[in-house]
């Protein structure tokens, strides 16, 4: 059996990306093509659907990484601020936007709740990335 370990991220993000816009409970909100995603960045994504991507990433990085909350996914889509004369520094990317994909993705029945530790996949998320990893595996091996 196929599993997310077995093909590459970015296909395997792009994929459950095309699969969770077929999700209507997966919605950016109105001032997602304003938003920056962190302090590091200096402009907004410049792809359309770029909230679809934020998504199946995080969903990813739940299922590989363990029950995480907000501030640690922040943590992981960070970067290094430019300081002008000041040596960089590591800051965390947006917590709204990891929250608020997170709480779509929980409204989706894709992420469950654990009891001080964050928000964990469910077996419904498991099985959506594992059917798209198969459909990745698939498309590379044909």
């Amino acid at each position: 059996m196929v599993t997310v370990y077995d093909v590459p991220a970015e296909r395997l993000i792009l994929k459950a990306a095309e699969k969770l816009k077929e999700n209507d409970a997966i919605v950016p909100p109105e001032w997602a093509e304003f938003a920056k995603t962190g302090r590091h960045t200096e402009k907004a994504p410049v792809q359309e659907d770029w909230w679809f991507t934020r998504s199946a990433s995080i969903l990813r990085k739940l299922y590989v990484k363990g029950p995480m909350g907000s501030s640690r996914l922040a943590a992981e889509y960070g970067g290094f601020a430019d300081r002008g004369a000041k040596p960089n520094k590591a800051v965390k990317g947006s917590r709204n936007i990891a929250r608020k994909c997170m709480m779509q993705l929980e409204g989706a029945g894709f992420l469950s709740k654990k009891d001080k530790e964050g928000r964990s996949i469910s077996p419904a998320g498991m099985s959506l990335l594992d059917n798209a990893a198969k459909e990745v595996f698939d498309e590379m091996n044909a």
